[in-house]
This record gives C-alpha cells, structure tokens and sequence, in this order.
C-alpha cells in the first residue's frame, strides 16, 4: 500500500472541519415504514485541511506536503484534534482506557481498539496507526510498558506481549492516535489575493481503510 508514515502539520490540521462519515441505504416501502441497512462496518473520516489555514506560510507548507505525497498517490497520518486520544480529550491516556481482548491463554498479539459507547449499543474501532511513545497496556490491571513488557508496531497498531497472558486476564490499553488519510483531490487551488480576503483553498481529506 502507498503509504507515508509522515504526519500532516498540526497547526494546519487543528482548526479543519471534518469527522465521521457512515453509509445508510434507507428503503421506504409502500406501507411508509422504512427498511435501513449498511454496506460498512465502519465509519470513514472526511475533512477540509483548508480550514486550518492562517497565513501564506501555511499555504506553502501545505503545497509542500502535497507535493511531497504526490497529491492522492501516498497516504499520510492526521491528527483529529477532536479525536485522538483513548479517553477524553482533555485527559491522559490510562492503561485501562479500553479493553482491547480477553486472552485464551495462547495468543500474545492484539490489536489496538476505542470503543465507542451509547446506552446499550457501542462500536469498537480498530486503532491501526497510534503514536510512538503514547502506548500503555495492561494485564487484569497490572501496568505493562513498551520494550520491558510488550512491542509496539506504530504502522498497524498491533501490541505483541513478550509473554502470552493467562486466558482469561483482560487485556487493556490507553494511547494516542492518528487517522489513516489521503488527499481526495489531485489539486490544490490556491490564490495569494483571495487568501488576503478571507477565501482559503479546498483541501479535501478522507480516511483510508488500512
């Protein structure tokens, strides 16, 4: 797959507009109720990286990122700066945050996973790009550290125990993430004077199943 592990600058990324986007197909039948199903199992992510933008400065970092990606051929990293973290924004990440497996005693490897809870109905995401360093896991509540305890691959967010735990200990981790992106558009149009009246450039961005 064409991917870059490279982040998207922040301070561009914080201020864009953007988040979840699900597929219904929704069928009226002829009596007026409705029948609804979906295609995905998950949600993608769209946003508009023009929104960040403040200054020309900005416009040329993001021309250089564009061009460096190669427009929509290479994806990148995003910070949702609305959604990147285990727990609430505006806490640390703990290693109870989320409870990713309940071991059988044999297995070692997991995937990173949030979930996302209302009332009785929640969905669990799977967390495939976290951050380097920001990953705590634990075993039936006994802390677990990266190197010491467990490996980490940042580029598929799966968490390898150096030993497989007893079947039965759940298995739980807290952490920060990035989102899977590309560009949706192999153009940027940018205009110095309509920049200076307030008009910033459509960057459209949009998750990538990894």
């Amino acid at each position: 797959m064409n991917f870059h592990e490279e982040r998207f600058p922040e301070n561009l990324s914080f201020g864009a507009v953007g988040g979840p986007e699900r597929r219904t197909d929704v069928v009226t039948l002829a009596n007026g109720f409705e029948e609804r199903n979906t295609p995905w199992a998950h949600s993608r992510r769209r946003y508009d990286a023009g929104l960040g933008l403040r200054s020309l400065d900005d416009v040329a970092a993001l021309i250089a990122f564009f061009e460096a990606r190669q427009g929509q051929l290479y994806g990148f990293r995003w910070k949702d700066w609305a959604d990147f973290k285990s727990t609430l924004p505006s806490a640390d990440p703990r290693p109870t945050d989320q409870a990713i497996a309940i071991a059988d005693g044999t297995a070692a490897t997991f995937q990173l996973a949030k979930n996302y809870r209302s009332g009785a109905q929640s969905y669990l995401r799977p967390i495939t790009k976290p951050v380097a360093g920001s990953v705590i896991l634990a075993v039936d509540g006994v802390t677990q550290y990266e190197g010491a305890q467990f490996d980490l691959d940042v580029t598929t967010g799966l968490v390898t125990l150096h030993e497989a735990p007893n079947a039965g200990a759940e298995v739980t981790a807290g952490f920060e993430f990035d989102v899977p992106v590309r560009f949706d558009s192999d153009q940027i149009r940018a205009s110095v004077a309509s920049f200076q009246a307030g008009d910033v450039p459509d960057v459209p961005v949009v998750e990538l199943r990894v």
